[in-house]
């Protein structure tokens, strides 16, 4: 496993530190405060730290492991990169069927995250799912790290080596828009992603490890969607970019370190918001995962 894999994994594992409470460290990813992804993903770890083993009903039992179904979170206060991150998770119900959590998530005593998930024991029921776009790749489409070393002389140099440095999560963007000096578009938007190395498959903690990188990965991409129409960037120093809420939606299971197609839109932006939705679809077409997110679109006068 590579030591930026092994580093995310450990970033989203977390210290209990008493009964339904955790500590995490963060990670500076260059941006102006806390990556949200990062908090989602620790966020989804610490409730699923809180569920049963397993509840067994006679016939009723469904067995298997616990998966997320949904989560919903706002996104309060910024966060720092410079201080820990404490995590308190409210068990709401443990059913036979669904078990869900409340968790509020805070930096020096102040709230920056509260989430509520659900998560559900494997059944079998109807099926249906929407087709996956007709896209290219992966193959033969750069990743962002090659992008950003191509671009490396127009990040600060204070950030520079943050942005060119290899990466968890490898992400290879369809026709992707030059960050620095962008142009009007319609917001669509096709990211292949997958963990840049294999996540060992016979591991206790796999469901946890595969869905928390998921959550990681899908704040990336998604608001900076709903710019493209307007031939902006968040590199722009009059742009104000923040996430204000995230939603998703976990439908079958997947692997993190398979390829996975990000397909998103932003179907609405008005009142300094911007609105992106995502559908996550596996190499075989299978619909593993559905997302949605209001963010703040700013344009601030100098």
């Amino acid at each position: 496993m590579s030591d930026v894999l092994d580093e995310l994994i450990g970033l989203l594992q977390l210290e209990s530190i008493g009964m339904n409470r955790f500590r995490g460290h963060c990670q500076d990813l260059g941006f102006r405060s806390l990556f949200g992804g990062q908090v989602l993903g620790q966020a989804l770890s610490a409730a699923m730290q809180t569920l049963p083993e397993r509840i067994t009903s006679g016939a009723d039992d469904r067995g298997g492991e616990w998966w997320p179904n949904s989560l919903h979170a706002y996104f309060l206060r910024p966060g720092s990169v410079n201080d820990s991150i404490e995590f308190e998770v409210t068990p709401t119900r443990d059913g036979r069927s669904f078990a869900n959590r409340q968790v509020v998530v805070s930096q020096r005593g102040k709230p920056i995250l509260s989430m509520i998930c659900s998560f559900h024991l494997p059944e079998n029921g109807f099926e249906h799912q929407t087709p996956m776009p007709d896209v290219a790749g992966p193959e033969g489409i750069p990743s962002q790290v090659e992008l950003a070393r191509q671009w490396r002389d127009g990040f600060p140099e204070r950030v520079r080596h943050i942005y060119t440095a290899d990466k968890p999560i490898e992400m290879r963007v369809i026709d992707p828009v030059n960050i620095f000096s962008p142009d009007v578009r319609e917001p669509f938007k096709h990211v292949w992603i997958r963990s840049d190395d294999a996540l060992q498959s016979d591991s206790d903690d796999t469901v946890r490890h595969h869905t928390t990188m998921l959550a990681y990965a899908t704040d990336y991409n998604l608001i900076t969607t709903s710019l493209y129409p307007h031939g902006v960037s968040v590199w722009q120093k009059d742009i104000q970019l923040a996430s204000l809420d995230h939603s998703i939606w976990f439908h079958r299971p997947f692997r993190m370190d398979d390829w996975l197609l990000y397909s998103i839109d932003s179907p609405n932006a008005g009142g300094g918001r911007g609105f992106a939705r995502g559908q996550i679809f596996n190499q075989d077409g299978v619909l593993v995962a559905s997302v949605a997110q209001e963010g703040l679109i700013r344009h601030r006068s100098e």
